[in-house]
């Protein structure tokens, strides 16, 4: 009776101003009607002008995160944020294997929007080995599926073929969410290919606008909140996609810089 109602996890850090990270996952969750955990795996002090400091948590800390959340919860599904290196992966996927927390959704935090690397070599390829044959679903943006595919990615062709690559690694199902280059461009382009082999286009309207913080990890958030309510992966898909879509076409006035997406956007009473 306790645990009827869905539950679902973010393992990932925190980011002080409320913008991204754990913070706009359990934004996500709540507008979705889940409830949300959290397995702390780093924090950073940072504002809408960028992070300023960080700290990851001790990987025995993570561990017992994962432990007592395991003794207590029914976690029915689980996403991923930002990892910080190769023993942090390795820490989340021995814990990963070790319970059962439903399907995973893995949101591959490797490269900017703008293109800048955020993980080592080592750390990349950990990620590779360990946490891509674990997701159920994949949602890299475009500069993380061109850096995991090894090449540039310069038509659709070469979209789609580089998700069935990705899929080949091990990944369930992949959502490459399309690359926003501002300018005169209108739309933004998602490619989905599914498990069954399934594959379509995704396009939805392109804000040219400098609030957009939290946009990946809303994404795969809701994915994981629709998973975890029993919804099939296409449409937890289509979900979170007209759930961030609506979220940037209107702006909310929270900080000076680089601001956040409007998760109230999505309330009816909004």
């Amino acid at each position: 009776m306790a645990n009827e109602y869905p539950q679902v996890m973010v393992i990932g850090g925190s980011d002080s101003d409320g913008s991204a990270g754990i913070e706009a996952d359990l934004h996500s969750f709540f507008m979705r009607g889940v409830y949300g955990t959290v397995v702390l795996t780093a924090a950073v002090a940072g504002n809408s002008y960028g992070i300023h400091d960080s700290v990851t948590m001790p990987l025995p800390f993570i561990s017992t995160e994962f432990k007592v959340l395991a003794d207590d919860l029914h976690v029915r599904a689980a996403k991923t944020g930002m990892l910080a290196d190769a023993d942090l992966i390795n820490t989340v996927a021995d814990n990963w294997e070790k319970y059962d927390f439903g399907q995973l959704v893995l949101d591959p935090v490797i490269v900017t929007k703008h293109g800048n690397l955020l993980l080592e070599a080592d750390a990349f390829e950990t990620l590779k080995s360990r946490l891509i044959p674990l997701a159920d679903v994949m949602t890299p943006n475009f500069y993380e599926a061109e850096h995991l595919v090894g090449r540039k990615l310069t038509s659709k062709a070469e979209i789609e073929q580089a998700a069935h690559e990705l899929q080949a690694m091990g990944a369930k199902n992949v959502l490459l969410k399309g690359e926003r280059v501002g300018g005169d461009q209108t739309t933004v382009d998602d490619f989905v290919l599914l498990e069954d082999g399934k594959s379509f286009w995704l396009p939805a309207e392109f804000f040219d606008t400098d609030r957009r913080n939290g946009t990946g990890d809303t994404v795969s958030a809701v994915i994981a909140a629709e998973l975890a309510k029993g919804t099939d992966v296409e449409s937890a898909i289509r979900i979170a996609r007209a759930f961030v879509t609506n979220a940037i076409g209107h702006e909310i006035a929270v900080g000076h810089k680089f601001g956040p997406i409007n998760h109230w956007a999505n309330d009816p009473a909004f």
